[in-house]
């Protein structure tokens, strides 16, 4: 796994990729797309407490966190097994752009 965890420019990976799966134990072909965060529940109690706080007069209650310095984001890679489609994740790093899918252009010397 590469552990190079500095920042990148521009990674560009394929779609499908052949690798171990954990419980298969076998290299097998795997889809890779981008980790998403899902859907935050109204029903959990962080949100529950927040909602209750802020509710009344006496405007914000919790800090608004304005000082943001990093430029980039962490990226995640979702491989999903195509045999036994077996789901893990694995951390690809910071860079400014990533793109799912698309080969790099070569340049003819023509």
């Amino acid at each position: 796994r590469d552990r190079y965890m500095g920042k990148r420019k521009m990674v560009c990976v394929p779609k499908l990729r052949k690798t171990i799966c954990p419980r298969c134990n076998k290299h097998r072909p795997h889809k890779v797309s981008q980790y998403k965060k899902g859907k935050e529940s109204t029903l959990s109690q962080g949100r529950r407490r927040y909602d209750n706080k802020q509710r009344g007069y006496g405007g914000q209650k919790k800090p608004v966190f304005k000082k943001k310095a990093k430029t980039t984001k962490k990226v995640t890679l979702r491989l999903e097994c195509n045999v036994c489609k077996y789901k893990r994740h694995v951390l690809l790093g910071r860079c400014k752009t990533f793109v799912l899918g698309e080969q790099k252009k070569v340049e003819s010397k023509y």
